[in-house]
């Protein structure tokens, strides 16, 4: 499984190194163009900052994490509809950066965000990844199932997959991660972040 895994990354560095592009530049993008976003982004920072303060949203680990595990599956499943996963992820780091150029103390922002954040941003990465690897996928099938190779369509069907297979194996193991990843997110958002924050700002207080 440990060679599965690397081959994983190692094949599909493109893939993952497109996705890092994509989150950065729209991170920036977002901070940068803050003055020109906002008639777009702040009623949604506006809306999630009013159900958090009224109880609507409660921050607990189920919450956020079926959140963002909405996210990443989202962004896997439609990478299969000519990579749109990467529209998603644009968007997630266009919001990030908006919000981070948006708040009033950028140390304080960033103190409450990195904790969790460098897991959740990879998380984001991989997710987008794996749906570029299963948009790669399907494409090899169908291109396999063009040539025809075999008598009939059961044995067409079964030599496109077989020959494709190893992407669709690919982008299950990179979204797994991910997924792993999220978790980890989670759990460091709800239970460490802010005492983490917290001694950070005790020691440059």
């Amino acid at each position: 499984m440990k060679d599965e895994i690397k081959r994983a990354f190692v094949e599909n560095k493109t893939a993952i190194l497109v996705s890092i592009a994509i989150l950065v530049i729209s991170l920036i993008l977002g901070y940068f163009y803050e003055g020109y976003l906002y008639s777009y982004l702040n009623p949604s920072v506006e809306d999630l900052t009013q159900k958090v303060q009224s109880g609507v949203l409660k921050v607990t680990f189920e919450n956020i994490f079926l959140n963002n595990f909405r996210i990443i599956c989202q962004m896997f499943i439609f990478g299969a509809f000519f990579c749109y996963s990467s529209l998603m992820l644009a968007f997630n780091g266009l919001f990030a950066g908006y919000y981070i150029a948006s708040s009033d103390d950028l140390f304080t922002v960033l103190m409450y965000i990195i904790p969790h954040g460098i897991f959740e941003f990879s998380s984001c990465i991989l997710a987008c990844a794996a749906g570029f690897v299963l948009f790669n996928y399907i494409y090899k099938f169908i291109k396999e199932l063009i040539k025809g190779d075999g008598d009939s369509i059961s044995e067409k069907l079964g030599n496109s997959f077989d020959k494709s297979y190893d992407k669709l194996k690919q982008a299950v193991i990179l979204f797994a991660i991910s997924v792993i990843l999220m978790v980890i997110a989670g759990i460091i958002e709800v239970y460490l972040t802010v005492p983490i924050a917290q001694f950070i700002f005790s020691i440059f207080g």
